[in-house]
């Protein structure tokens, strides 16, 4: 215990994420790039051997990490650490591996493979957020509750409809996801500096095999695109549009657990509480959001990711420069493990959350009587009031009703004197019929089920078989 370790892969992320950003699903790309561009090249006529494939391919798995480390001290360069690591391992096709290929090959093929892999696993992940908040939203969509404007009551809203707006948050995501996986080109096979010059005396000039190349290795790995022109890498611009994606992701997660903790500080709504669990070290009966705030601490993390890549994007200088690897290596896998463990937290709250019908009443009931003042002016003005008269005699009353609770701690009292006051034509019973929170929900019911059955159902359908995920925290 003495090297530090970090905390994304002990405490946080998921073993799948984890395993898609690891050594050996790195690696094992690369051997699988460098089979995939022998077998190709054999195709196109080059002279490779069948039993040179054989070999590489039954070393493909199992790699030598001491003598790569090795390698790498020497040669301080980590793909021709790994290309004499695997070429001692398939000594028949030493000659081979890598045959035309710069590093960008294996380094940014693999990177948007993994990128590719880790959106996969997000949009599993999502998914299951999506499906559990739009459960929550339907089956609170008629509850009234208190709306908030700068945190003040404002108009009543209900739990659900307000769900419905953590949910479009992440829709707007999603939708952004969806869009990230079906445009993500390949690097594909290009050369040292993307002229695809080392392949021009392979293929003695003949450039629609070098074309061949590109596109048949691109099909093998699963894109349909690959960049039409590069330098030596794929363009930046990649990474920090694929790190804003993961930041807007953070930004609604933060959101919704930023809402949680003010409910919860009401004690209107609560996230899962354990039966052993323990709040507070020193305070025994204290119940603390803690699960809304490791997203939070995360999300932060997520989003001061974005400005690194955004700053890698912008400051490349021409056709490659090494000042992107070491931020790379960062960047990404942690973004990605970082966005994984927030939505595992998500879903985990979702699938314990409690709400409190009682207190959420309570405090709708405290603020209703303020609420209503509109309704009894018209209707006392229905009655033969004058309008100015009628406002001066419910602006005094709320002026003391409202000092009642504010400087005395008393129940909000507005209605009673307003019940009380002789001056007041409007028909008392009926004042009291008005005063259902429901009255005051406007179209709240309908616009949740609206929502969630024209523009969340359909994604839910579609991947129906992604629903259903375990949520467990790890620590």
């Amino acid at each position: 215990m003495n090297s530090y370790k970090n905390p994304l892969e002990e405490r946080y992320s998921s073993e799948e994420m984890l395993y898609n950003f690891s050594p050996n699903n790195k690696f094992r790309n690369w051997r699988k790039l460098w089979i995939a561009l022998a077998e190709i090249e054999k195709d196109l006529g080059l002279d490779i051997s069948d039993e040179q494939i054989i070999q590489l391919k039954e070393n493909a798995e199992e790699i030598n990490y001491e003598k790569a480390a090795e390698y790498e001290k020497k040669f301080r360069h980590d793909v021709m650490a790994h290309v004499h690591t695997y070429g001692d391992a398939a000594p028949l096709a030493k000659g081979i591996i890598h045959l035309g290929a710069t590093s960008a090959f294996v380094g940014d093929n693999t990177d948007l493979i993994q990128i590719r892999d880790g959106l996969l696993l997000l949009r599993k992940q999502m998914v299951n957020v999506m499906k559990n908040l739009s459960d929550f939203a339907l089956q609170y969509k008629d509850l009234p509750t208190l709306g908030f404007t700068h945190y003040q009551p404002a108009q009543l809203t209900t739990v659900g409809k307000r769900a419905t707006l953590w949910l479009q948050s992440l829709l707007l995501d999603f939708e952004e996801l969806e869009f990230f996986i079906e445009t993500l080109r390949f690097r594909g096979v290009k050369g040292t500096t993307g002229t695809a010059a080392s392949f021009l005396e392979l293929f003695d000039g003949d450039y629609s095999k070098v074309k061949h190349l590109d596109k048949e290795l691109s099909k093998r790995f699963g894109f349909d695109k690959v960049f039409g022109v590069s330098g030596q890498t794929y363009d930046r611009k990649i990474d920090a549009k694929v790190v804003a994606l993961l930041s807007n992701i953070a930004q609604s997660a933060h959101k919704f657990t930023n809402d949680l903790r003010l409910l919860q500080n009401l004690k209107e709504i609560e996230e899962p509480f354990e039966k052993n669990q323990i709040g507070s070290s020193a305070m025994a009966y204290k119940r603390n959001p803690m699960r809304s705030e490791r997203i939070g601490a995360l999300a932060k993390f997520v989003m001061s990711l974005s400005t690194s890549s955004a700053m890698v994007a912008s400051t490349q200088w021409f056709e490659r420069t090494l000042d992107d690897s070491a931020n790379k290596r960062l960047t990404i896998p942690q973004a990605f493990l970082a966005v994984d463990a927030i939505l595992m937290i998500w879903n985990n709250i979702m699938n314990g959350i409690v709400v409190y019908e009682n207190r959420i009443k309570k405090h709708i009931m405290e603020e209703l009587p303020f609420m209503a003042t509109e309704y009894i002016i018209m209707e006392e003005v229905k009655a033969g009031g004058d309008r100015q008269e009628i406002h001066e005699t419910i602006r005094v009353h709320s002026m003391e009703a409202s000092k009642k609770v504010k400087e005395e701690g008393k129940e909000n009292d507005l209605l009673e004197r307003i019940l009380n006051d002789h001056s007041l034509k409007l028909d008392k019973s009926k004042l009291m019929e008005v005063l259902d929170p429901k009255m005051f929900i406007g179209f709240a019911p309908i616009q949740t089920e609206e929502f969630i059955e024209n523009e969340v159902t359909p994604i839910l359908k579609k991947y129906a078989d992604l629903i259903g995920l375990k949520a467990d925290l790890k620590v």
